[in-house]
């Protein structure tokens, strides 16, 4: 693979270089493994697999701030002695790939857990690690995924610029995989941060190839988080993003859709959605829908450690001021600020 550097730099928000990857780490370390290092083989890498599907399927129903700890001992522990141990390349590959996905898991579960100097920045680290990791194993999807996390998180600070730049190195990445969901997932991935950057030529042509992609037939079923971006985590993505450009009725049905398909099995996820589409109707003048909506929100709230769902709480509380006459928007903020942390 290419080797390649990505830098974000800008005021109060710093990430040194990624660094160039070691892309012959894997094949140095299977001859020079130093004596008494444990043996490594598959069964190691279907644990770390393993564990991160359990992990990450709990930090999709709880939130980011759910089981954190849990996921950064295994990778301390446990995982980073097989890193350093005896394996053939094939296994070494394999075991750099799973682990670079833990570390990403690791990563987001800080971004989600709250808005801190630290987490932020523990986030930044553990992305950058996984893209090492990823391109070492010489996995571009994951390669991908690893920049998609720092792009998103750039989004949210308002780095707009940069957050463009890491979108453009996702889709650059995943231009020749064999996957349409992951196309689908770094081209919407560079749309959201080009509507972001209010750039709406660049924002819709990429929405349109990540809609051509996310209409195929969907490839095998991986492992990486791109392998599982489905039709309704596209929809709710897509629905933001329109959102973005104004048009409202639009970003309406795409998060109906995303409703529909997606998020039913995760406590987070629809509560998100439910009150992104809380946020539409209002805007839309639907003060009744909005409400309901937003009931529907709350309900789905309850116990969920994540940043985006305080964040979405709180714009709920401030949004339901200028109707203090109403009651039922009363009752619903009141209900709301007893979720703020």
């Amino acid at each position: 693979m290419e080797r390649r550097e990505f830098i974000l730099a800008s005021s109060g928000y710093a990430l040194s270089a990624l660094g160039l990857p070691d892309m012959d780490s894997i094949t140095r370390r299977t001859k020079a493994a130093l004596p008494g290092a444990v043996r490594v083989g598959q069964g190691e890498v279907a644990a770390v697999r393993h564990m991160v599907k359990a992990l990450g399927d709990s930090a999709s129903e709880l939130g980011g701030g759910h089981a954190r700890h849990l996921a950064v001992r295994y990778l301390t522990q446990d995982v980073a002695p097989w890193l350093e141990g005896r394996f053939t390349e094939a296994t070494g590959r394999d075991l750099f790939a799973a682990t670079s996905q833990l570390v990403h898991l690791a990563g987001w579960m800080a971004q989600d857990e709250g808005d801190t100097p630290e987490l932020r920045g523990l986030a930044q680290r553990y992305y950058a690690h996984a893209f090492r990791l990823a391109a070492e194993a010489g996995d571009p999807e994951l390669s991908a995924t690893a920049l998609r996390g720092l792009a998103v998180q750039c989004v949210d600070l308002g780095y707009r610029a940069e957050a463009v730049q890491l979108g453009e190195a996702c889709v650059e990445y995943g231009r020749n995989l064999d996957n349409p969901r992951a196309v689908a997932y770094f081209e919407a991935t560079l749309a959201n941060a080009a509507a972001q950057d209010d750039d709406r030529s660049m924002a819709t042509k990429h929405l349109a190839l990540s809609e051509t992609a996310i209409g195929k037939p969907a490839a095998a079923t991986g492992d990486s988080w791109a392998a599982h971006y489905s039709p309704g985590r596209w929809a709710h993505e897509s629905g933001m993003i329109l959102a973005r450009l104004g048009d409202l009725d639009a970003a309406g049905e795409h998060l109906h859709l995303a409703l529909d398909i997606h998020g039913l099995d995760r406590r987070r996820t629809r509560a998100i959605v439910l009150a992104d589409l809380g946020g539409v109707r209002l805007r839309q003048g639907d003060v009744d829908g909005a409400l309901t909506t937003w009931r529907d929100f709350l309900d789905c709230a309850d116990g969920i450690r994540s940043v985006k769902v305080q964040v979405a709480l709180q714009d709920m509380c401030v949004r339901l001021r200028r109707y203090g006459g109403v009651p039922e928007a009363q009752e619903l903020r009141e209900r709301g600020a007893r979720f703020v942390t």
